[in-house]
Order: C-alpha cells, then structure tokens, then sequence
C-alpha cells in the first residue's frame, strides 16, 4: 500500500475553550507524545503537530494507520478511554483533503479571525520541531511547501492579509477601550508567560507605547531576557502564585499549562480591573467575571470581537480559495506523477550502467560527468515517451547515437 497524509483536529470550529484546553499539549511535553506515537504506530514516517490556542492538530504521513486511530490514542492518552470527546474531533484519510484542510488552516480561512496572519508562523514553527525530529516525511514536506506558495500568493494577490487582527493586538487595544486617553499609558501592566503571545504584545506595544509593563515567568531568565529588549520591568513569580497583584490595573495571562493561575483580585478604586486570559488551557478562573470591579475577557470574547478589516477580508476569500484550489490542483498533479517518479529514479540506475558499460566497451575511458550528461538526456527522452520503458536494443542504439554528440 501507498503511504497517505491524514490529518486529526480539534479547533474552535468544533470545541469550546474548555473542551480544547483538554487537549492541549504544552511545548515540554511535545517531544514526549512524538516518542509514544512513534512507539505505537510504526508506520507513521512524517509528522506535524500544530498546537495553537484555537486548534490542536496531528498531520501524519502513514501506510495502515488512520486518523481515527490516532484520534482514539490521543483521547485515551490525555482524558482516558471512552467517547465523550470523539465528535469533538474532525478527521481525514486521504491526502487531498488533508492539503485541503492545511491550507485552509494556514491561509486563515479556517481561524476564528478571519486571516489570522500568527498561523502561518506557528505551522513554520512546528513544521522546524518535525524537522528536528526527522519527521518531514515526503507527503508532508512536498504539503509545506504548497502551503508557503499559497501564503506568499494570497499576501501578493489579494487584500485578504491587510489589517491586524491579531489577539495580542486587541488584547493592548482593549486596554486603551477600558481606560480614558490620557489615564489608558500608565496603567500598571502585567504579562503572565514569555512565549509567543507575550512576544507579540511587546511588538504591537510599540503602536501603544504603554511604559507601566512588568512580566512574570516561571523561568526568570526568560523574563530577564524579554524586559531587556522590550524595557520592562520583573515581576516575581511567587507573587503571581500567591495572587499577590496589588496596584495592577490591567493582567494578561499568557502561560502555558498555568490552569486557574489567577484566582483572587484585590480591587480598589473607581477605574475596574482588567482581566485578559489569552492563555490555553485558561489562566485566569472565571469566577472572578462575577466581581463587580472585574472585566474579564477570554479567547473567545476577544475573538468574536476582532472585526475591524472583517470587510476587506470577505470580499477577498473567493480569490483566496481559488489560490488554494489552484495549488491543490498542483499537489494533486505531484501526487498522481509519484508512479512515474518511482520508476524513472529505479530506470535512471539501470541506464546510467548501461552507459558506463557502453562507454567502457566502446570509448578509450571515459568520466563521471560524461556518463552523467548521457544518462540525463536519455531519461530526458525516455520522459516524453508515452511508455517510458525501452527495450535493451533500442537503448543501445540511443547511447550509441548520446555518445556520438559528445
């Protein structure tokens, strides 16, 4: 049997925040389940985990082993056996439809912001950690590269990438929402975590220039690091776990794997307090959008409210999904040409002998590149051919007749 590229996914399209946090998987444990996956499915030679606040997804590259196999493996490794999350996931078998679905995904077609523009980087990111674990795969590298065709096509051909919508962006522009003007720059800031999200609200702070910024993490270090690019200031993280968070005005939980981190909020004071949870699984405990001092916004929220270059990006996904049918169509054409390829890699081996054979029977020595260029051409000719093979007189007289150019 032919190896296929399948895919399983549970995202926003199908899963509350709650029920996607479950599976999760946190950036340290991600080698660990890439090692028991190898252990259980043997078959499985190419392999990309894309793990987002929005979508948890496995795209792999197998012989036997289908999606909903791996789909049961997942949920009886993260939750236990039984099927109460089953339909919680979506799942493909063929190798169309998993390019299809990736290209969706990372076009921003498929993101609760229409044209997200993070997912792009975080599929190059975790398509870097497959390749440091040597599962590329041939299905899935050949996948890849369709999809940075697409992507650089959709920025050159369409509007649908102009404007922000990222959710760091809204998180510093809901600030500025809360706040008066001239109060809104000063405001005592914390950012919970150091990792992608955190990054990109130091980024887009430089369109905000909010100066009142500490950041908390597990590993100070990290947080060290980021206060000095950014000129921030540390704050400590036995103080995040004992709530201590006094005089702040504005929290972003951003940490990976800190479930239920924020607990308690001292409020004080006309201005509320607020309260963003970027992170998945949630950082901030939801009880606390009872107090009447707190706002409280989580992933959702923010994302349900991100329609500010909504207009533009509608009116271009008739060319965006047309780009990614017209690549698809590309992937398709690689797909079906794979018998071909197969045969003339096994052929080439056999001619470039032949070659070799004629031109020691027939020529005073001969090199490398000589036998080279004959056995290319010959291919060359064998390609245009509508059965490619040859018959053992016939390829003699076609080295023959290469050799005689040279």
């Amino acid at each position: 049997m032919n190896k296929l590229l399948r895919y399983i996914s549970i995202s926003h399209k199908t899963a509350s925040v709650v029920q996607r946090e479950v599976y999760h998987i946190p950036e340290e444990e991600k080698e660990n389940l890439v090692l028991m996956i190898r252990a259980a499915f043997s078959d499985i030679a190419g392999l990309l985990l894309l793990v987002t606040c929005n979508r948890t997804e496995l795209y792999f590259e197998s012989v036997d082993t289908t999606a909903v196999s791996l789909r049961d493996f997942l949920i009886s490794k993260t939750v236990g056996k039984g099927k109460t999350s089953e339909q919680l996931f979506r799942c493909g078998d063929t190798t169309e439809e998993t390019v299809k679905h990736l290209l969706k995904v990372s076009s921003g077609l498929d993101s609760s912001v229409l044209g997200d523009v993070e997912i792009i980087h975080q599929i190059k990111k975790a398509y870097q950690f497959s390749i440091g674990c040597n599962l590329q795969g041939s299905l899935l590298e050949r996948a890849m590269q369709t999809v940075f065709k697409s992507h650089k096509r959709i920025s050159n051909e369409t509007l649908f990438r102009d404007g922000t919508t990222s959710v760091a962006y809204k998180a510093l522009k809901m600030i500025t929402h809360t706040y008066d003007t001239s109060s809104a720059k000063e405001k005592k800031v914390l950012f919970i975590g150091a990792g992608d999200i955190v990054k990109q609200l130091f980024k887009y702070n430089a369109k905000f220039n909010f100066t009142n910024i500490y950041i908390a993490n597990r590993t100070e270090e990290k947080a060290m690091a980021l206060t000095k690019k950014y000129q921030a200031k540390v704050y400590g993280w036995k103080k995040v776990l004992a709530n201590n968070f006094m005089n702040f005005d504005v929290i972003i939980g951003a940490a990976s794997n800190c479930t239920d981190l924020v607990k308690s909020i001292p409020t004080s004071g006309t201005d509320p307090t607020l309260l963003i949870d970027l992170a998945v699984p949630c950082n901030i405990n939801k009880a606390l959008s009872h107090n009447g001092n707190v706002l409280l916004y989580d992933l959702d929220t923010i994302s349900m409210d991100l329609e500010d270059t909504r207009e533009k990006r509608m009116a271009a996904i008739g060319k965006v999904k047309e780009i990614i049918q017209e690549e698809l169509s590309v992937y398709t054409q690689w797909l079906q040409s794979a018998p071909l390829r197969a045969f003339l890699a096994e052929y080439k081996i056999f001619v470039n002998q032949k070659v070799i054979d004629h031109l020691e029977t027939d020529a005073e020595g001969y090199d490398p590149q000589t036998v080279k260029t004959v056995t290319d051409r010959i291919i060359r000719k064998v390609k245009r051919r509508t059965n490619p093979a040859m018959s053992l007189e016939e390829m003699d007289a076609v080295i023959a007749e290469q050799v005689s150019f040279l």
